[in-house]
C-alpha cells in the first residue's frame, strides 16, 4: 500500500517482506515482482538493493509500539525490526550510496512509548547519519471515513533541502499535534538542531462517508443470525443503545460501525466485554485482530429492523484507499490482516506528491526502496 501510494512518481526497485502470504498479495497487485525479496529484514544485505535509491520507506511492525500490543517498544520481537533496518540504511552509506530520504512510518504510540525514549532513539539514529529530519501526525479521516492516526518520520540530507517552502517556523496543526510538540521536547539539543517543522497542505473536505464504501451485496461475509445481532446489541451500555434507539426513531436507514472492547464494569468492578457502536458516517480504526483489537462489524439499522455482519474483504481495502481493480486475498483472515496492517494509501499519495517528490528534486519518475 505504501507502493501504491507513491504511485509512478517513483519506481520501485526493492521491496521487502517476511510474511509470505504478504508477499502473496504484493504480486497479485503488482505482478511477478523480481524486486521483491521475501526473508527478515536482518539478513538483507546492501547488494540486493541497486545503485542509490532517493528514498527508502519502511513501515515496522506496530505491535510493540501500539496501544493494543504488549508495550514492549523497539526492544520487541517485532518493533525491534527497526534497528536491522537502520543499519541497512548504513550500510548503503558506507558504500557510498546513502538515500537522499528516508521516511519511517508507524503508530502515534511511538511518541510516547518508554516515555519518549524510543522516538528519541530513532531521532538520535536519523541525527548520526547526517539527516535534517522531522515528523507528522497525519489522521487518515483527512481523506477516507475511516479514523486512522498514524506518524510519520521524514528525514533528508542537507542538500535535499534546497527546495523551498518545504518548513514551518514551528509546529502547525493538524500535522503537529500536542503528542509529538511534547516528544520533540525529550529529544536531545543536537537532535532538536537538526529537526525540520514539515509543511504539508490540509486537504480539501473529504469526499466519501462509510455509507459510500458499504457492499449493498457483500462478498467473503454473510450477516449474522438474528441471535448473534441480538447478542451484540446486549453488549452495549446504556450510551450505545441509546445512539441505536435514536437512529431507530428517525426512521432514516443507517449504516455504522460497531467494536467489541474490554471495558471496566462499573458495578461489579470487573472487565466485561462491551459493543461500541458509532453512527457519524466514519469506521473505527481498521486493526488487525490480534493484541486485544477485534474485527469491526457492520451494523444496519432501517426502524425495527437491525442487521450486523462482519466488515467484508472489500469493505476493508476501500476503507485503506486501494482501489476496486486491485485483487485481494480470498482467505478473510488475510485479507482483513494484510489491511489492517496496512497503509491508507491516499495519505502516503498526498506525503508523497508535497514533501517527499519536491524534495527528490525531480521531475521524472524516481527511485525508491
Amino acid at each position: 500500500m505504501a507502493r501504491l501510494g507513491l504511485g509512478e512518481d517513483w519506481r520501485c526497485v526493492f521491496a521487502n517482506e517476511w510474511s509470505e502470504q504478504k508477499a502473496t498479495a504484493y504480486r497479485a497487485m503488482f505482478g511477478p515482482s523480481p524486486e521483491l525479496h521475501v526473508e527478515d529484514v536482518a539478513r538483507v544485505k546492501p547488494v540486493l538493493i541497486p545503485e542509490r535509491p532517493t528514498l527508502v520507506w519502511g513501515s515496522f511492525p506496530c505491535q510493540d509500539l501500539s496501544l493494543a500490543g504488549n508495550g514492549a517498544g523497539l526492544s520487541g520481537e517485532r518493533s525491534g525490526t527497526f534497528k536491522p533496518f537502520w543499519r541497512l540504511v548504513k550500510q548503503l552509506a558506507a558504500r557510498g550510496r546513502q538515500p537522499s530520504l528516508v521516511a519511517l512510518e508507524n503508530v502515534v504510540g511511538t511518541l510516547t512509548s518508554h516515555n519518549g525514549s524510543d522516538f528519541a532513539y530513532i531521532c538520535e539514529e536519523l541525527t548520526r547519519s547526517g539527516y535534517r529530519f522531522g515528523a507528522l501526525v497525519i489522521d487518515a479521516i483527512h481523506f477516507l471515513p475511516q479514523s486512522r492516526p498514524r506518524l510519520f518520520i521524514i528525514g533528508a540530507l542537507p542538500g535535499a533541502l534546497a527546495a523551498s517552502g518545504l518548513a514551518e517556523a514551528g509546529p502547525a496543526a493538524p500535522w503537529h499535534t500536542r503528542s509529538l510538540i511534547e516528544a520533540y521536547g525529550k529529544i536531545s539539543a543536537k537532535a532538536q538542531r537538526n529537526w525540520v517543522w514539515w509543511r504539508l497542505p490540509i486537504p480539501g473536505a473529504r469526499r466519501s462517508d462509510l455509507e459510500d464504501l458499504i457492499e449493498y451485496s457483500p462478498t467473503g461475509v454473510e450477516w449474522h443470525t438474528p441471535e448473534q445481532t441480538v447478542r451484540l446489541l446486549g453488549m452495549m451500555s446504556d450510551v450505545n443503545r441509546e445512539k441505536v434507539a435514536e437512529v431507530q426513531a428517525s426512521g432514516e436507514r443507517r449504516v455504522g460501525t460497531l467494536y467489541r472492547r474490554t471495558r471496566p464494569d462499573s458495578e461489579s468492578g470487573t472487565k466485561v466485554q462491551r459493543a461500541e457502536v458509532r453512527f457519524d458516517g466514519v469506521a473505527g480504526c481498521l486493526r488487525t485482530p490480534a493484541g486485544g483489537s477485534s474485527r469491526q462489524t457492520i451494523i444496519e439499522v432501517n426502524g425495527d429492523s437491525i442487521r450486523t455482519r462482519l466488515l467484508s474483504p472489500r469493505e476493508a481495502a476501500r476503507l485503506m484507499g486501494v482501489p476496486d481493480s486491485s485483487p485481494i486475498p480470498a482467505n478473510y483472515n488475510e485479507a482483513y490482516h494484510l489491511f489492517g496492517d496496512g497503509l491508507a494509501v491516499p495519505v502516503v499519495g498526498w506525503l508523497s506528491r508535497h514533501l517527499l517528490f519536491r524534495l527528490s528534486g525531480h521531475t521524472a519518475i524516481t527511485e525508491a526502496a
